[in-house]
């Protein structure tokens, strides 16, 4: 579950089309989401969700518009489990990935649905400096707390209520967010270096 559903004020543009290697971030988040073992991809837009859904390549996955987007993260990430629960899949987990996070690689995510299948935890997160976090892979047993996020701290508190049950994945780096047109620049510099 791509989350692409906010309207990113601190940056000035629409980050989600922001130009990336030889796509933009949402497209990129959809290459390497499309390209792991994850069996479904579905992208949660909301602000500037036509224009987005408009320049960019969704045909071969699925998209929702959260009315409800101004609500926070937690009430993108509850109406996108809502969407894919209702359908008659049967899913082991969730995987939550953000699409400002371009360093995530396809390789990474198939790392954390590797961890998820193989171990006895029902959570598998991203380690932080100072936290844990998405991406992130939440079992059966946190769908329904998943459903009911409605802040904007996404799935942080679920995170945090279940630490005994979390096995924490180190991304190496990868996993730094773009909020400002600094670090914007700053990760492109980065990321051609590589």
């Amino acid at each position: 579950m791509i989350m692409a559903a906010g309207m990113s004020s601190r940056m000035k543009a629409i980050k989600q089309l922001l130009p990336w290697e030889d796509s933009t971030l949402i497209g990129n988040a959809l290459k390497n989401a499309q390209s792991s073992k994850a069996t479904k991809v579905l992208t949660v837009l909301g602000a500037n969700g036509q224009l987005i859904e408009k320049e960019s390549d969704f045909s071969s996955t699925e998209t929702v518009l959260n009315p409800n987007w101004r609500m926070g993260l937690g009430n993108s990430i509850a109406y996108g489990a809502k969407h894919l629960l209702g359908q008659d899949q049967d899913y082991d987990g969730i995987l939550v990935m953000l699409a400002d996070q371009p360093l995530i690689d396809n390789l990474y995510l198939n790392m954390l649905i590797d961890n998820f299948s193989s171990s006895k935890h029902s959570i598998v997160a991203t380690k932080y400096a100072d936290r844990v976090g998405v991406p992130a892979i939440f079992g059966k047993i946190h769908f329904k707390a998943l459903m009911e996020l409605n802040s904007d701290y996404g799935a942080r508190e679920i995170i945090k209520t279940h630490q005994n049950d979390v096995l924490e994945v180190s991304a190496d780096g990868k996993a730094l967010d773009i909020d400002t047109k600094e670090e914007y620049e700053k990760m492109k510099r980065v990321s051609s270096e590589q």
